[in-house]
Formats: C-alpha cells, structure tokens, sequence
C-alpha cells in the first residue's frame, strides 16, 4: 500500500496552497456534497488522522446509524473553531502523516482527496486536474468497493473505458473519458461527470438519472 502515500502528500500539499488563494465568500460557497460548504470539506481531509474507534462509535451512535450524516458532523465539529488559514495549516500538517481512520486503507485518503479537491473547485469554477497515474489508483480502487458507492451495481450495464490511461471495467454500453472523469461518475458525482464524458451509453444513463 506504500504506492499510495506519494500521490497522497502530493495531492495534500498542492491543494493547501490552492486553498491560500480562496475569498471569504469561496470559503462559504457551496461545494458538490449536498449541504457541506468548501470550510466543512476542508475540515473533514484532515479528521481521518485523528479519528479513533471510539469517536467514531459515539459518532454513528448519535447520528443513529446514518453514516453520511456523522461523517458531515464531525465536519461541522472540527471546521468550527478555526479559521480558514488554520484549517490550510491543518492540511498541510498531515503532509507526510500515515495515519488511518479506523476499517480504512491508505486507497481511501487517496481518492478522497482527489474527489474533495473536485467538490471543493468546481462550483467555484476554478481548475483543479488530477494526475492520472493517482485517479487510476482511486477508480481501481472505487470499482472494487462495495459500500459506500457500490459502483458496479448503479453502472451495471457500461463499459467504462479511459482515453488517457489504461483502465476499462464493465460490460454493455460505452461511456468514456478521461481518467479524472470517470473517477467522479463511479464515486456517485454523475451529472458533473457526464458532462465531461462520450460514449453510446450517455443518454441511457442519464435517462436512468431523471426516470
């Protein structure tokens, strides 16, 4: 797993010196997560390292057993004393740290900072790419997972297929794109992603999207 932490401190520290350069108001703006502000995102990249088991239980046991909705109080909890720039500091503090939130693996900071990077830019419309050779590892990653995206069920029915890297998965009708792409529609982010993608299976999937 030791391929991960590269791409991992890489991808922290560029989007901490991204994030130096956002308004108060950006800070503020929504991001893609349904009712989490960029702040709230921030926040939450750095949780991980210092989530233990029992936070975690007394988490789930507050939020009665709704995982997305601990997971966006912890955020509110940890983004709420700090300032915008300690929250930066925050995430370049973690530069370099192989801490793990409990049940989890080094792929999942991986990817989740790819796609929070993403949640975080694109409504503000500001450009953010991903390296390819780190998006390939988080969509292997994603495809192979069950909860909580269980992307070979909602995409049952397309091929998936990369223009940019060496990456195919599914069978049926072809949806492709760049890698970065193709990341953001098996983690659930289909609309932004459809966007950015071709293929013969664009109108079915997005006539399962409003159906």
């Amino acid at each position: 797993m030791t391929e991960y932490w590269g791409d991992i401190d890489s991808e922290r520290a560029s989007l901490a010196d991204q994030l130096d350069d956002l308004t108060e108001a950006e800070w503020k703006a929504p991001s893609l997560c349904a009712g989490w502000t960029a702040r709230e995102v921030v926040a939450h990249l750095t949780y991980p390292t210092r989530e233990t088991w029992g936070a975690m239980l007394r988490g789930l046991v507050k939020a009665r057993g709704d995982f997305d909705r601990m997971t966006h109080e912890s955020a509110i909890k940890e983004a709420a004393p700090f300032s915008n720039a300690q929250l930066v500091a925050g995430l370049r503090d973690i530069v370099g740290s192989r801490e793990l939130a409990p049940l989890t693996k080094p792929s999942e900071p991986l990817f989740e900072i790819l796609l929070h990077a993403q949640d975080i830019m694109r409504p503000l419309g500001r450009t953010r790419t991903m390296p390819p050779p780190a998006a390939l590892k988080a969509v292997e990653r994603i495809w192979s997972m069950g909860f909580p995206f269980n992307a070979k069920k909602k995409l049952k029915g397309f091929r998936l297929n990369a223009t940019d890297v060496d990456w195919t998965a599914g069978e049926g009708e072809l949806i492709e794109g760049r890698v970065e792409d193709l990341l953001l529609l098996v983690s659930g982010r289909t609309e932004i992603a459809l966007a950015q993608l071709s293929g013969d299976g664009i109108g079915a999937l997005k006539g399962g999207m409003t159906g």
